[in-house]
């Protein structure tokens, strides 16, 4: 009876130490992730990405987690590392707004994803961003950037396609390595 019972909780222990192995190799969601990419049109450029979290998550069928995504290359006269596109990822269609031009020439309106965020628990701030193509990440400034990275946490309230709100949460760690690499300094 007792080589019966071993063999059962043989392949329940090796499971269990095996998900433990894989569960301790999976990068912690509060840091910055950094890879290196290759682009025709820039060359080598270095990308940053921090995982966040849905606090209301959209209604489509994406299981992905949002993230920020930060792009930085030396593709400029200077050679050194600045600032290319910051991009909020959210998986899922977002609600697109056709926003007039402050100098109109011909009939041209831009597209815009209204995108409300707050740092910690202060005032919140309205911004137009521009979609993406696929109209499933919004890019935001330079700007946003800096003002983002003086936060420990920010939240960023957007609507999906339907209009529905899609509510985000990103803990920022330690950005050292970002704003070195990309030469933007947090707004204090």
């Amino acid at each position: 009876m007792k080589p019966v019972w071993v063999l059962l909780i043989f392949p329940l222990a090796f499971a269990s130490f095996a998900f433990s192995a894989v569960t301790q190799q999976e990068p912690s969601p509060k840091e910055w992730r950094q890879a290196q990419k290759t682009d025709d049109v820039r060359g080598d450029y270095v990308r940053y990405t921090l995982a966040g979290k849905f606090l209301q998550a959209p209604s489509g069928d994406s299981i992905s987690r949002p993230s920020l995504v930060v792009d930085c290359g030396t593709y400029n006269r200077s050679h050194k590392a600045k600032f290319f596109r910051g991009t909020l990822v959210v998986g899922d269609p977002l609600k697109i707004d056709w926003v007039e031009p402050e100098e109109i020439h011909g009939i041209d309106y831009f597209p815009k994803v209204d995108v409300i965020y707050r740092l910690n628990d202060a005032k919140e701030d309205k911004e137009q961003w521009t979609p993406s193509n696929d109209k499933t990440s919004a890019s935001f400034s330079k700007g946003s950037l800096e003002k983002m990275l003086h936060a420990h946490t920010v939240e960023i309230t957007a609507q999906d396609k339907s209009g529905s709100p899609i509510s985000m949460q990103f803990d920022l760690p330690d950005a050292t390595a970002l704003e070195q690499g990309c030469e933007v300094e947090p707004h204090k």
